[in-house]
């Protein structure tokens, strides 16, 4: 019997719609099955991320390339990432998550081999741009989406399998230069990206529409039969589809309107904004752009420079799996704190390293120790657990507003640290721009502590009606408000 048709047969005879389904409709592996196929954006980010480190050197050769022009090559990628996240906002809520997702992953196919192709750098620059747009929506959509169709229990770690994967592809990407770079291949390294693009172009065509989308369109109908294959038992899809119900009935201003009138929302997108800036601001993305540049201005030579860098890649996708085992045990303030504590430590070293550590091989070995003790402390907490979070803290109504703003502002401070890097390095120097992220880290430290929600173990709706009802937003996960807390007022919407 067709899926239309048993719900039909389900809603008539249950008035409780508490009806049992068969177990080909209600598997609790379908959520993961989807969430994991979504996080394939991920691994498109961070092959774009990674592969243009290794081969930056080759085409800086092959097109007579300046160091600003490079940059430029560099962070147009960022640029169209920021515009492409101000749109995603629009075709995310007009078409639904997961046609989002199915053009991003056109755009990455088509960016890819445009950049393989170049003729010139203008061309490449095109092409980044392409695969901008791409990650600009891939990277607004999938934590959302995700965040939308895993239940309360996996949703942390869900999310943050879409860091693992990013993180994964910039390994795979940094192994790839690494083999193609004797033959100064770096048309393949960037063509090579096709492939997985074709796979997650493929991916997307099976993922069902988010529930939560749906039932803001009003199509309760979908939306529930939709949750009765992501969750494990009708009743627990039943019940999620009337906490959604029941959020929507609380207002439907949407986006800007919603933001303009309700002081409690502006709260929430603030926070995912200056999280989003303080995650570029650890100095994470000047050693995926410019590794192989930071470890030969410490003297490294080229080849140990590019297996340093590749220890990196390494390094960041162990570390990352730690963090998707532990976020929904140990919860996300206690890893952000280790995180930002371990990143401020690893820069400070770093530069006194560079400063004091001389050339010889000790120094050499404890400057990579220091970097990769740097990209261990993002991974399990700074990495992942910021777009868990950005993706958590916005309410139903507003929540593709909230995360355009977060996600813009993450991709506009990652093309400034990108465009300028390299200027700023030759201007304040390696060790002082190691301490500058240092001091970064430290403010990291200090904003965690005083507005960031735990947020393990509670759902979105309960989230969002803390928020709403103005508790502070380091209490919006906790089950009552702590004594002596304040609600501020909260204007209607």
């Amino acid at each position: 019997m067709p899926e239309d048709d048993l719900l039909t047969r389900d809603m008539a005879h249950a008035p409780g719609q508490n009806q049992a389904v068969p177990p080909e409709v209600a598997t609790p592996g379908h959520a993961m099955v989807v969430g994991v196929l979504a996080a394939l954006a991920g691994l498109m980010f961070g092959l774009d991320t990674g592969v243009i480190a290794g081969a930056l050197r080759f085409i800086g050769t092959d097109f007579d390339a300046s160091p600003r022009t490079q940059e430029w090559i560099v962070s147009s990628m960022m640029a169209a990432a920021a515009v492409g996240s101000l749109i995603a906002g629009t075709i995310s809520f007009r078409f639904g998550r997961r046609r989002a997702l199915l053009g991003s992953s056109i755009l990455f196919l088509a960016g890819s081999l445009i950049s393989a192709l170049a003729p010139s750098v203008a061309m490449l620059i095109l092409g980044r741009i392409f695969l901008g747009f791409a990650v600009g929506i891939a990277a607004f959509t999938a934590p959302l989406y995700i965040s939308e169709v895993s239940a309360v229990a996996q949703r942390g770690s869900m999310i943050a399998c879409y860091q693992l994967m990013m993180t994964g592809g910039i390994f795979l990407s940094y192994v790839t230069d690494g083999v193609l770079a004797n033959g100064a291949h770096w048309r393949w390294m960037l063509g090579l990206m096709t492939v997985p693009a074709t796979v997650f172009l493929i991916g997307c065509l099976f993922l069902p529409d988010s529930p939560r989308w749906l039932m803001m369109r009003g199509e309760r109908l979908r939306a529930r039969k939709v949750m009765r294959y992501l969750r494990a038992t009708p009743q627990q899809a039943d019940r999620e589809i009337s906490d959604i119900a029941t959020e929507l009935t609380r207002g439907r201003s949407e986006g800007f309107t919603f933001f303009r009138h309700n002081a409690n929302f502006r709260r929430s997108v603030g926070l995912g904004i200056v999280l989003q800036v303080m995650q570029q601001l650890t100095g994470i993305n000047v050693l995926m752009y410019y590794a192989p540049k930071v470890f030969q201005a410490a003297n490294f030579g080229a080849s140990a420079a590019g297996w340093a860098t590749a220890l990196i890649g390494l390094i960041n996708l162990v570390a990352t799996c730690v963090a998707i085992v532990t976020v929904d045990r140990w919860g996300r303030r206690p890893l952000l704190l280790l995180s930002c504590a371990i990143m401020t430590g690893s820069m400070l070293l770093a530069g006194g390293l560079v400063e004091y550590g001389g050339h010889d091989t000790v120094a050499q070995i404890a400057m990579v120790g220091s970097l990769l003790v740097f990209v261990l402390g993002f991974a399990i907490g700074a990495g992942p657990l910021v777009w868990t979070l950005c993706a958590e803290i916005q309410p139903l109504r507003g929540r593709d507003f909230g995360i355009v703003c977060s996600t813009f502002t993450n991709w506009a401070t990652n093309w400034a640290v990108s465009n300028t890097f390299l200027s700023v390095l030759d201007t304040l120097g390696e060790a002082h721009t190691f301490w500058l992220f240092s001091g970064m880290n430290a403010l990291f430290i200090a904003i965690t502590l005083f507005y960031v929600p735990e947020t393990k173990g509670v759902s979105l709706e309960d989230l969002e009606s803390h928020l709403l009802a103005g508790w502070p937003l380091r209490d919006l996960g906790a089950r009552t408000l702590p004594q002596g807390g304040k609600v501020s007022t909260n204007p209607s919407p």
